[in-house]
Parts: structure tokens; sequence; C-alpha cells
């Protein structure tokens, strides 16, 4: 007797440690408390960046409680929204209660031109019974530029998502980048091609907000990872990321430095940088609905 009631005891503490993890509390009781949320976005976004538990919206899960659908892939730009978008529509419908934008980073790195929102032309109507000729614009959609690609992107979302909130994040600072021959990118502080820095392109994201009313939140600058100084290199896969290239590598890349011959990433946040993201994002997403 005294055996079965010490498994049985054995039995129901941990049937309530079980009831104990189901009825765990997110740490901020807020309206995002069981939202069912969309990331959009590249590879700071793309769940194999990192184990998934560590990325920032699986985070959120923990911080505000959502339920996350992550769509964001590695490389991606603004060009490849639209048909995260789709894919979201096509795997879940109007089950979601908001959709987030990560994007931004890439579109400097491949040099998209920034390009216009609008065309303008001309128009005759009728102003107070007086047939008058005005200005007249037209959002851009086609071209390879980024304001087109989120015209396009952002008339989707706003035609199949009229209920839902939708918000874009600006893409964070970025450094060094080394992890192979044929993909070695300069921190911000060189200008692409088209003489462009990271900032024009946060800009850009910024805009987004007057011309598709939707909110913005600036993570560039409110997470505070900052990887041109040496110090926020713990925030970012920089450690993880020395490895030396093999010789096969290193004869196609012709490296002639030291440095050139190691991998490095000061664009990727590591861990603590997705648990600093997620933090500062959760506290803006505080002050917007989860849904409408």
């Amino acid at each position: 007797m005294r055996i079965k009631a010490l498994l049985l005891s054995a039995v129901l503490v941990a049937t309530a440690g079980i009831f104990s993890c189901r009825a765990q509390k997110p740490e901020i009781q807020s309206q995002w408390n069981g939202a069912k949320v969309a990331f959009l976005g590249d590879s700071i976004t793309d769940e194999g960046q990192l184990k998934s538990q560590d990325i920032y919206w699986n985070q959120l899960v923990k911080i505000l409680g959502i339920k996350p659908y992550c769509y964001g892939i590695s490389g991606h730009t603004t060009y490849n929204v639209l048909g995260q978008a789709e894919k979201l529509n096509a795997e879940h419908g109007q089950d979601v209660d908001a959709i987030l934008i990560f994007i931004g980073t890439n579109d400097f790195n491949a040099a998209f031109p920034i390009g216009e929102w609008f065309d303008e032309g001309q128009a005759t109507v009728n102003r107070n019974g007086v047939m008058t000729v005005l200005k007249r614009r037209t959002p851009v959609m086609e071209g390879h530029t980024t304001r087109a690609y989120i015209n396009r992107f952002m008339a989707y979302l706003k035609h199949n998502y009229p209920t839902k909130q939708i918000i874009l994040l600006t893409p964070i600072h970025r450094a060094y980048f080394n992890c192979a021959p044929n993909n070695i990118q300069q921190d911000e502080n060189i200008a692409n091609p088209l003489g462009l820095f990271i900032n024009d392109y946060i800009k850009v994201i910024k805009e987004t907000a007057d011309v598709w009313a939707v909110p913005v939140i600036d993570l560039a600058s409110i997470c505070g990872l900052y990887p041109l100084e040496p110090e926020h290199a713990r925030y970012f896969r920089e450690d993880g990321m020395k490895v030396k290239y093999t010789p096969e590598e290193a004869s196609a890349a012709k490296a002639g430095t030291e440095q050139a011959l190691e991998h490095h990433d000061l664009l990727h946040p590591n861990t603590e940088g997705h648990l600093r993201m997620a933090y500062a994002l959760a506290y803006q997403l505080l002050g917007y609905p989860a849904h409408f």
C-alpha cells in the first residue's frame, strides 16, 4: 500500500507540473496574448538561422503569449514579400490577427534602386461644377525598385487583409559579413554600388507609414544593436562564425588577408541579440491593437 501511495503521489506531482506548464502565463499580460501573428522577412526572421526557440518572434511567445507563423526566408528582399504574403493567405486565409514585416537589409546589399512611390499625371475633374485639370498620382507597381515592391505587397495586404493589423519593422544596423568567397558584405559605412547607405532604405520603410497607413516600428533605433562597435559583437554571431575557409574556398577567393580567410558575421544577431530585439519589439507592440 505504501508503494502504491508513493507512486500515486509521484503521478499527481508530475501531472500538476504538466498543468502548471500549460497554464504558464506570458511575462506581459496584454492584448497580444493568444494573437496569431505572421512574420514576413529575410534571414533575421528565417527560423533556420538559429534554434527556432531563440529567434525574436519565438521569444515573443514567452513575453507576450503570441502564436507565430513564420514566413521569413534567408536572402529575401522587398521583391519576395508578396510571395510570402500569398503563401500566408493560401495556408491560413483569414485565420491571422496581425502581420509583421521585417525587411530591407537585403535591398541595400543587392543595390536595389529606391525608385518613386507615385507616377504623376493629370486628370480632368468636376470641381464644384467647374471642369478642372489637376495633377493626379498613381502608385508605382512596376519596375525593379524598393518602393515599387513595397507598393505591390502593401496593395495585396490591404486588399486581402483589410481587418488585420499590419506593421513594418525597419532593418537593424549591420557590420562586416563574410560567410563564403561569393558572399562578402562590407559594413554599413560603405555605400552600395548605387551610392546608397542602409539609412536610405530605413527611410523608405518609415515612409511606408504615410503612404499605406500602417504603423512602422523603428527597430533599428529602439533595439540599440550597433555592431560597428566591437563591444556589440556579443549580440551577433561573430564568435560562432570564425571558421577558416577550406583550401578550395581560399583559392577561389584569392584572399590576401587573414581576415578574408575567416568567416565573420556581424549582420545576424545571436540568441542574446534576438532576445534584446524581442523585448524592444514587445514594448512597442503594447501600443498597438493586436487585431481589429
